[in-house]
């Protein structure tokens, strides 16, 4: 049986690590806000593009849909995490990105995959998947634009040089509370009956816009736009969702140590009674010798 100082010992390692649980679970619960307003303020930013492509594309004839042709090679960025405490966060994503990949047909070695994160790219080579290249996470949402134009410049790479028409993004969408789910988003070829769509709505204003540049151009830049508007939103979403199963993780942990915390207290208080107990008896035991003497 442990003894009252080492029973001591043990419950101040538990407040402590209570505290640093604590502290995370607070992070994580900052951090889900952080991330929910930068999904939030891209709804506005994606409305413009989405705008500026359908001025674009009723004067484009119908002749805008890119074809993507049979998916020889695919290229795909898995979102992911650096860092632990996370629970099934990592594994949840990955198992969706291969299962979704394995639905396409085209074989590993066919792929190109970018993975966000060191403990997704681990995951990944596990299961046998090859991994193009790795990327870390952002720490916030000022880290996030850099990283999506980095992407799309390798995006353009694949496209002109490796010849990788169809890309897909995979991440976990984060929902509310602790709650979040697997996406895929198809990102190009960009999908034919959107862009129908939008060409076919009708404009909100009686006043319509006019350009002078070049359709195609203005096209491409649009497309360009809504490229980046949608990496950053998986992003946001995916890192809204890392915090949101760390701060679910960190509130298991919590009430683990507490109850934990509350038996070490009992099994103190128990030694330090029984120790009071051997003492008081001692002294007796004592006195009743110097009694008899």
């Amino acid at each position: 049986m442990l003894t009252a100082e080492a029973l001591k010992r043990q419950i101040q390692s538990a407040q402590d690590l209570l505290g640093v649980v604590k502290t995370m679970k607070a992070l994580a619960a900052v951090s889900i806000r952080q991330y929910q307003r930068a999904v939030e303020s891209l709804s506005e930013y994606n409305r413009t593009v989405e705008m500026g492509l359908q001025i674009v594309l009723k004067k484009s004839q119908g002749t805008f849909a890119p074809s993507g042709g049979r998916m020889t090679r695919l290229g795909a960025i898995i979102f992911g995490t650096d860092q632990g405490l996370c629970g099934q966060f990592n594994n949840i994503v990955v198992h969706h990105a291969l299962e979704e990949m394995d639905k396409t047909g085209v074989k590993k070695e066919d792929r190109v995959v970018i993975a966000i994160g060191l403990r997704t790219a681990d995951i990944l080579e596990d299961s046998g998947q090859k991994i193009f290249e790795t990327l870390a996470t952002p720490g916030s949402t000022s880290g996030i634009t850099p990283m999506v134009q980095d992407i799309t410049l390798l995006l353009e790479n694949w496209r002109f040089k490796s010849q990788v028409e169809h890309m897909h993004l995979y991440y976990n969408e984060y929902i509310s509370g602790a709650t979040y789910r697997p996406r895929l988003l198809k990102l190009l070829p960009v999908d034919r009956a959107w862009l129908l769509n939008l060409q076919r709505q009708k404009w909100e204003s009686r006043t319509l816009p006019l350009f002078t540049m070049e359709w195609e151009h203005i096209f491409r830049s649009m497309i360009r736009e809504y490229l980046f508007v949608s990496i950053y939103k998986a992003f946001a979403n995916s890192l809204a969702s890392e915090n949101a199963s760390r701060r679910a993780a960190m509130q298991n942990a919590e009430k683990n140590i507490e109850e934990r915390l509350e038996e070490l207290h009992v099994h103190f208080h128990r030694q330090r009674q029984m120790t009071i107990t051997e003492e008081l008896l001692d002294i007796v035991a004592g006195f009743e010798a110097m009694g008899k003497n």
